[in-house]
């Protein structure tokens, strides 16, 4: 996988701390136009840190980040304008409408035939009974339905998703990933965060796991497993598992020498 296409993410050597707190120890990516690339952890795990570091939301500590050939850490604005991120439990503003919202998104996104698309994108996610009701009184499943259809709407050739399934129901789950798979089928290209494993198994041709700010293993689902017969339930289950076994014993010998 890349070969031959265009490279639109690249960080090197790419690390945050806070204080004396490694978020993400410092590592390498690498995604390709075309790739459906996923990044699976436990809670806490740094997936977040991840995503919020190549779109722009947070500085590294260290390292280099070119998203579509933009500086990540010189230019955040100019790429936040040419990708689609939906971030981990945001919400849109609480005193507009879902209309009045995705007009506004669309707009700045200087989309053509914007009533057509926000019409389209409100029938998509079931949103017409809504439409005259503001952000702050939707459920939690409405506002996330508002915010993916944000991200939808101007289809980016990069699409960046941080648990983007969560509070949706199971029929919404499944119309979110099938969209999304005709979205890379047409040439997009997606970068996605989540604990979910059966999100990776349906949808990425490949993907990192990481725990306690590293990555453990980056690869296919085949390029994972320790035999064919494992499953990426037991794979994420050993490499998470060993993490953490590793990280007790590290803090146990610090302590006897204390």
């Amino acid at each position: 996988m890349g070969e031959g296409r265009q490279l639109l993410v690249e960080a090197k050597d790419l690390g945050k701390r806070y204080g004396d707190f490694i978020a993400l120890h410092p590592l390498d990516v690498r995604v390709h136009e075309g790739e459906f690339f996923g990044v699976f952890g436990p809670n806490g795990a740094g997936k977040s840190t991840f995503i919020k570091l190549l779109t722009g939301q947070l500085r590294p500590s260290i390292g280099h980040i070119e998203v579509l050939g933009i500086d990540a850490v010189a230019d955040p604005q100019h790429l936040k304008a040419n990708i689609g991120i939906v971030p981990e439990s945001e919400s849109p503003p609480s005193f507009l409408t879902p209309p009045e919202f995705l007009t506004f998104v669309a707009r700045l996104r200087g989309l053509d035939d914007v009533v057509a698309k926000v019409e389209h994108w409100l029938e998509w996610f079931g949103l017409n009974e809504k439409r005259d009701t503001m952000c702050k009184d939707l459920s939690k499943g409405q506002r996330q339905k508002v915010m993916l259809a944000s991200a939808f709407i101007h289809a980016p050739r990069l699409l960046f998703l941080d648990e983007p399934f969560a509070n949706l129901d199971p029929i919404y789950q499944r119309k979110c990933r099938e969209w999304l798979l005709d979205h890379v089928a047409a040439g997009g290209t997606i970068f996605l965060c989540s604990h979910v494993l059966e999100t990776a198994e349906r949808l990425c041709n490949r993907m990192a796991i990481i725990n306690q700010g590293k990555v453990l293993a980056a690869g296919t689902v085949a390029d994972l497993r320790a035999h064919p017969e494992e499953t990426l339930e037991d794979v994420f289950i050993r490499l998470v598992g060993h993490s953490i076994e590793e990280a007790e014993r590290r803090s146990g010998d610090g302590a006897e020498e204390e």
